[in-house]
């Protein structure tokens, strides 16, 4: 079965044909006359279930908009819908579900329930998002530094702030891809060390920085991520913005960085917090073309697991 699961144990050569192909998608419906009706209709009588136990707004909307795009239909499920591992086990709702559908998305919290869904799916389970990693959001990264500065591999990139689950796909794809990796953020937020060796045993450099001026010296791209999440409490948002604010992105850290450095950031953001609003909206900022490319990424994503 053909899961997409997390970057680092996915084929580059896969990796690279879904950038390729999600490319070649985005050009093609842009050269469509106005109006005209989706010329590629791949999952055509297609069924993709797509579970939410967490909310979502860019994974939601992209991937609906996504299979629509190309001739299918989607079955939107929350959390509540569910109730995943709650009543029935996870293994049994793969197995039921499976008979239903031809694709599951789903959008977890803890990667065991990624991990179940896929053993007992007989169809294929993308990986939304978990506490863990956010695969889809790499991949529409590295489609969008492509475009804007051509191939990513030997490049430099550095994420500042917090080590959370979009920094590991970043570091995950880091030794897929082949670019140099930089983390630069407080030693109780940093990735998992795991991440960073095995990145470094595929020949890529993987490196923590404590000092952001230094960090992003030579970066060709800069990310970040929202500070605190819509779970944590009010203490712990205080406590995070104490910790991370030394690591903000703002116009003298990017002066920093490559004159044609771009800066990325998955969204929603809390603006003047991880990212001055000079920077989301300045020459450097990609956000909104990142945040587009979630669709043609995730379109590559749905046809290759389907062997589309």
């Amino acid at each position: 079965m053909t899961h997409f699961l997390d970057i680092n144990i996915t084929d580059p050569a896969a990796l690279r044909a879904m950038i390729d192909q999600a490319r070649a998608m985005k050009q093609a419906r842009r050269d469509q006359p106005k109006g005209a009706p989706d010329a590629d209709q791949a999952l055509a009588g297609r069924m993709v279930a797509l579970i939410f136990e967490k909310p979502s707004t860019r994974t939601r909307v992209s991937f609906d908009v996504g299979v629509r795009q190309l001739g299918g239909q989607t079955m939107v499920l929350s959390g509540s819908d569910m109730q995943l591992g709650h009543g029935e086990t996870i293994a049994d709702t793969a197995r039921v579900l499976s008979r239903y559908v031809d694709l599951i998305m789903i959008r977890t919290f803890e990667e065991a329930t990624l991990l179940e869904m896929a053993e007992y799916a007989s169809v294929p389970v993308i990986n939304g998002l978990t506490n863990r990693s956010h695969p889809c959001q790499i991949m529409a990264d590295i489609l969008t530094y492509e475009e804007h500065r051509g191939p990513i591999g030997g490049r430099k990139v550095v994420w500042t702030g917090d080590g959370n689950n979009v920094c590991a796909s970043f570091i995950h794809a880091a030794g897929q891809f082949g670019f140099d990796f930089t983390f630069t953020g407080p030693p109780t937020l940093d990735p998992e060390p795991g991440f960073l060796e095995e990145a470094r045993q595929k020949g890529v450099r993987a490196e923590i920085e404590r000092d952001p001026a230094k960090a992003v010296e030579g970066a060709d791209l800069v990310v970040t991520d929202t500070w605190v999440s819509m779970h944590d409490p009010q203490s712990a948002r205080e406590r995070r913005h104490n910790q991370l604010r030394p690591y903000q992105v703002n116009e003298a850290l990017m002066q920093r960085a490559k004159p044609d450095a771009l800066f990325m950031h998955c969204l929603p953001a809390h603006r003047d917090d991880e990212a001055t609003s000079g920077v989301m909206d300045g020459p450097h900022s990609v956000v909104f073309d990142e945040a587009e490319n979630r669709l043609h990424a995730q379109k590559a994503i749905m046809r290759w697991c389907l062997g589309l």
